[in-house]
């Protein structure tokens, strides 16, 4: 019981500890993910100011594996925009959302397995991070699902929960209070997200055995 309530205690210090710039970077971050659950490709320009603002916010906190993935963010927000805009002659999306296949599950483990090494690795060598494991853990994590949901993969969704899932505490003890908070709305956007997905992907299934 005491443990909880010192953790409700750090917690509301924290958001009076809040700044303006981290309050600014996570209203913009929850609209991003509500956005991406609608599947409305405003999910990029509103991704593109939370992850600017935390380049910034995670050097400060010494987080440089999170700091590299919001450059990676940055970047991919640029090409999922472009694939996500890209329409079919008759005005319908091009790109649909789609389940991975077996040979893809496969090549993103991997992928993830490669991030987290090489970035474990930086981080233990060459920076005075603290917590180089869970730091490059959760950046291999987000990487991965950044790297699906430009793909509008179904997958991409159970990769933010394990990304969401770790960042929680690892934002905590650094003293983001507000962002840890933003993580676990995150998280249950996540959740959310997956399951409104997967029922438009029957759905779309549906209609195409009925056009059969």
């Amino acid at each position: 019981m005491l443990m909880w309530q010192d953790i409700a205690g750090q917690f509301i210090e924290g958001l009076r500890q809040t700044s303006a710039l981290e309050f600014v970077a996570v209203v913009f971050g929850i609209a991003s993910v509500l956005f991406s659950r609608k599947e409305n490709i405003l999910v990029y320009p509103t991704g593109l100011v939370n992850t600017t603002l935390y380049i910034y916010l995670s050097v400060v906190a010494g987080l440089y594996a999170e700091a590299g993935v919001n450059v990676y963010y940055t970047v991919m927000s640029l090409v999922g925009w472009a694939n996500w805009a890209r329409k079919k002659p008759d005005g319908r999306p091009q790109l649909r959302i789609a389940r991975s296949s077996a040979r893809e599950w496969a090549g993103a483990l991997l992928f993830f397995g490669a991030c987290w090494g090489v970035l474990y690795f930086i981080l233990y060598q060459w920076t005075d991070s603290t917590v180089p494991a869970a730091d490059g853990f959760a950046a291999a994590t987000a990487y991965t699902g950044m790297w699906l949901m430009t793909r509008k993969k179904l997958e991409n969704w159970l990769w933010w929960m394990v990304t969401n899932l770790a960042a929680i505490p690892l934002y905590f003890v650094k003293g983001f209070v507000f962002t840890s908070f933003q993580y676990v709305v995150f998280l249950v956007l996540a959740i959310s997200g997956y399951l409104e997905w997967r029922r438009r992907l029957q759905q779309d299934g549906t209609r195409t055995a009925e056009l059969i």
